[in-house]
């Protein structure tokens, strides 16, 4: 009887390159390579002087289709934090919605408001887990006992704090108009149209993000205000024009008809009993 060491393989140290001859054989008989998923969004987060700011655009995309013109891209973690996701939609929501339900039992076990650190923790480390094959690209804001926080989160795991943070198809864009015109400790009302003007650089020049602007705001006493649709960037265009035709607008040139005649090939009458009525 064979022992269990005696079954396993110890791999060889060093890269493997298996596959390099069937991908090449694979190409030769004219299989096409699989493609990564193209996704599209612009989504941003901003401190100012009283708390944090988190905007993103409401474009779903698939491929080059818009699947839905006003869906939700910030996230509910816990009362004091939020949080934005780019990538895959299915990814995001579920990976939010695991780790909302996680700080809501940290909270019952513990008794304390959750931290903002701690939602970022449980955040890189599951992702990170996975290697960046789950399509969750993160802007996590809110504030707690230490105050305002901001992180962006990367697929495979790596984290950063900044002031001001951009991720999306479009962050190269809201992060222009970011450097050049953020400040520290910012009025409420001059964070919220820089936000707002950040998350339009990206719907009006990034193809992936588009129709309308949404603001989350928390404040340092924890007070939430999401405000959907705050800013309708894509208005839809008005008809310029009656395009009704009446029947006949359009010439008939030719017409012809055709009979199509049919091979009967057996032919059977069966007999219906009457159905009595009482």
């Amino acid at each position: 009887m064979a022992t269990t060491e005696s079954c396993l393989e110890i791999p060889e140290a060093g890269f493997s390159f298996d596959n390099c001859a069937r991908n090449a054989l694979l190409d030769k008989m004219g299989h096409v390579a699989p493609r990564f998923r193209k996704t599209g969004t612009t989504i941003v987060g901003l401190i100012f002087e009283d708390g944090v700011i988190l905007g993103a655009d409401t474009r779903a995309t698939e491929d080059t289709t818009v699947a839905d013109k006003n869906c939700e891209k910030i996230h509910y973690i816990a009362p004091n934090i939020y949080c934005c996701g780019a990538g895959t939609a299915a990814d995001t929501e579920m990976t939010t919605n695991m780790i909302s339900s996680n700080l809501e039992l940290h909270r019952y076990t513990t008794g304390r408001p959750s931290r903002v650190c701690t939602a970022n923790r449980m955040l890189k480390q599951y992702l990170y887990g996975y290697q960046g094959h789950i399509s969750a690209a993160l802007v996590l804001g809110g504030v707690d006992c230490n105050g305002p926080h901001l992180y962006s989160i990367h697929p495979h795991g790596s984290t950063d704090k900044l002031p001001y943070v951009t991720m999306g198809s479009g962050s190269l864009a809201a992060m222009s108009v970011f450097e050049s015109r953020y400040k520290p400790n910012m009025k409420k009302a001059d964070a919220m149209l820089l936000v707002k003007n950040a998350v339009e650089a990206g719907i009006f020049n990034d193809l992936g993000s588009g129709s309308n602007v949404d603001l989350c705001i928390i404040d340092r006493k924890q007070k939430v205000e999401y405000l959907r649709t705050y800013f309708e960037a894509n208005m839809k265009g008005k008809r310029q024009g009656d395009y009704s035709f009446s029947p006949g607008t359009t010439a008939v040139i030719s017409s012809k008809v055709r009979q199509i005649s049919f091979d009967i090939l057996s032919e059977e009458v069966q007999e219906v009993e009457g159905m009595e009525v009482s």
